[in-house]
């Protein structure tokens, strides 16, 4: 799909899209309940897809309507390989979950995600008793269980999803576990793992995110559960309404765990002018200036930053950027190769990004590289632009934001789809 976009201005308001990372938490969860769960305002982009057809190779019976999810839970494999699509979340997620059984099963996906590492997964996996083979660091993986508890050392400094995925697993093992991790990266995603482990009655004690103690034969209880709006999306708009107008996002938790809701704190640095309520946040576009931000435990905050630091006068620097390599793509190197296609002054550095004020730009023609989150911030980056920003791979957005055209549009954008 080609994408030819013009953004004069941005005015508007619109509701945030659902959190397809908790709505893939909430499918996994209800797969572990016994009983009927209900998942009220859905996330359907493709990585959600992914996670119901897991759930239901796994043994739940689902049913989808457009305002509700229905999972009838029951851990009971009836497949033999797990397909991810290109969904990390979904990899690491359920990988300890399928290794509660005691039938092989294989881990494995498409596109990006057989470029994403799963080696932090295998010498864990293997201490708590399961066997467990991949290639060479990478899916497919194959794994055959039961896991049982115990006490089981992981390293988190690639990526929190498998810790979320063992915190998820462990609660039903027939013994009590100790999780050491060592270097967590993206603590706020972990916070929002137990926050929904609590809202399905499970127990787990976070020590300094060192030390997980997980109580086994614990029980899932099924129930209804809301999928908050997505932080991660609205950050693009959000920094939309600070360089071109004013933005109103509804639907977003401003006491949400989710890590990517430290946009604000970016903007505010930034100089943009924000309102906030128990219902919306408001960003209109303010005197902006160069800004420091590290992204350490927000990392896909990095390419709506970028393009909010094109808007800005002086130099930007986005830190904290070393784990952007193992994104859908290399994602500091595509940011750099994308925009500057397009007339941005931006280096990837080493640990970091530095982004001069530049805009607006000349506009041309840009590559998605296959990365929702590099086609999402060259549509913003169009703002102004000297000549349409045509984007190569557009929809590569239904990864995690099929609504993501239709909002933009809303908001004063132009989209024309060849």
């Amino acid at each position: 799909m080609r994408a030819e976009v013009t953004l004069t201005s941005s005015t508007g308001r619109i509701s945030a899209s659902s959190s397809k990372s908790a709505m893939q938490r909430y499918i996994a969860g209800a797969l572990m309940a016994n009983g009927v769960s209900r998942i009220l305002s859905p996330a359907f982009c493709d990585d959600s897809m992914a996670a119901i057809a897991i759930a239901e190779a796994l043994g739940a019976e689902i049913s989808v309507s457009d305002n509700m999810v229905s999972v009838t839970g029951g851990f009971n494999p009836v497949r033999s390989e797990l397909f991810c699509g290109e969904s990390g979340l979904a990899a690491r997620m359920f990988t300890p979950l399928a290794a509660l059984h005691n039938n092989e099963i294989i881990i494995n996906g498409k596109g990006s995600l057989l470029k994403r590492p799963v080696k932090m997964m295998e010498r864990p996996l293997v201490d708590l008793g399961a066997e467990v083979s991949s290639n060479n660091g990478y899916l497919p993986l194959r794994i055959k269980g039961p896991i049982t508890g115990g006490e089981v050392h992981a390293d988190g400094s690639v990526s929190s999803q498998f810790i979320t995925g063992l915190l998820m697993a462990l609660p039903v093992a027939k013994k009590d576990s100790q999780i050491i991790v060592d270097n967590l990266a993206s603590k706020p995603y972990i916070d929002l793992t137990i926050s929904i482990l609590e809202e399905f009655g499970i127990e787990i004690s976070n020590q300094e995110y060192k030390k997980f103690l997980v109580k086994g034969r614990q029980k899932y209880i099924a129930g209804s559960f809301t999928v908050e709006g997505d932080w991660s999306g609205a950050a693009f708009f959000l920094v939309m309404g600070a360089i071109g107008g004013e933005v109103e996002i509804t639907n977003l938790d401003l006491g949400s765990p989710q890590s990517d809701k430290a946009v604000i704190e970016a903007l505010t640095m930034a100089g943009a002018r924000i309102r906030k309520s128990d219902k919306s946040i408001v960003v209109s576009k303010g005197e902006l200036r160069g800004f420091e931000f590290d992204i350490s435990e927000c990392p896909d905050l990095a390419p709506p930053l970028a393009v909010l630091g094109l808007a800005c006068r002086g130099k930007s620097v986005i830190k904290g950027t070393g784990r952007l390599s193992v994104k859908e793509s290399d994602r500091g190197k595509t940011l750099e190769t994308a925009l500057t296609s397009i007339g941005a002054n931006i280096r990837n550095l080493n640990g970091k990004i530095e982004v001069e004020g530049c805009m607006p730009l000349k506009g041309g023609k840009a590559d998605s590289f296959n990365d929702h989150r590099i086609a999402m911030a060259l549509a913003i980056a169009a703002f102004g632009s000297r000549s349409p920003v045509i984007i190569n791979g557009m929809e590569c957005i239904n990864k995690s934001y099929p609504g993501f055209i239709n909002d933009f549009i809303t908001l004063g954008g132009n989209i024309a789809i060849t």
